[in-house]
């Protein structure tokens, strides 16, 4: 799989959290902080994606890159850049 980054291309860090029950297909969840309008606290945010992973490489607690793409199925527009850190 390429590893060249596009620049124009909106990147995400995450976490897979499902693989293996779709082929070709993982999970992740990607993690923001943001501020409460009112309360001024940070919150944590969870966003889940679905990822076109090619080789089917990425493997369950990985950290993973993604990059928006067109898309692939009805909700799945996303693909796997690089896994960045293997689950211990």
């Amino acid at each position: 799989m390429e590893k060249e980054i596009r620049k124009n291309r909106p990147t995400k860090t995450g976490v897979v959290v499902s693989a293996g029950k779709m082929d070709k297909t993982i999970i992740v969840a990607v993690v923001s902080r943001l501020k409460h309008p009112l309360y001024k606290k940070f919150v944590k945010k969870t966003n889940k994606f679905k990822v076109h992973d090619e080789n089917n490489q990425a493997q369950m607690g990985d950290t993973v890159l993604i990059m928006e793409t067109r898309h692939l199925s009805k909700d799945k527009y996303y693909r796997l850049v690089e896994i960045v850190e293997k689950a211990k």
